[in-house]
């Protein structure tokens, strides 16, 4: 079972942002924040946020995510795909734009 396979459930898509689904939101930060290396990437997580662009669930795909972390010595992005959590090379302009990008597609 993957990480994030509990959440498979719905049919069709779910826009998990718009039902305020706070588990998936908080497994997903959860393991992105777990990949962050303290002392190089943060040195405490006391005030750090963290922003989803966009959060969806697909019916025999899983979870598609883009989401923004800011801790008190950067920004770092990730991506969600089915169970796999994936650190990107972004910047503002391109989250902002990816995630316009996806949901003028998917909503």
């Amino acid at each position: 079972m993957g990480l994030f396979d509990k959440f498979r459930k719905p049919k069709g898509k779910r826009n998990e942002i718009e039902l305020d689904n706070k588990e998936l939101k908080e497994d997903i930060a959860n393991a992105a924040l777990s990949i962050l290396k303290p002392g190089a990437q943060y040195d405490s997580l006391e005030n750090t946020i963290v922003e989803f662009g966009y959060l969806f669930t697909f019916e025999g795909h899983g979870v598609e995510a883009l989401l923004k972390v800011t801790t008190d010595k950067s920004v770092f992005y990730f991506a969600v795909q089915k169970t796999s959590v994936i650190p990107l090379e972004f910047n503002e302009a391109f989250f902002k734009d990816t995630t316009e990008q996806f949901l003028t597609i998917h909503s």
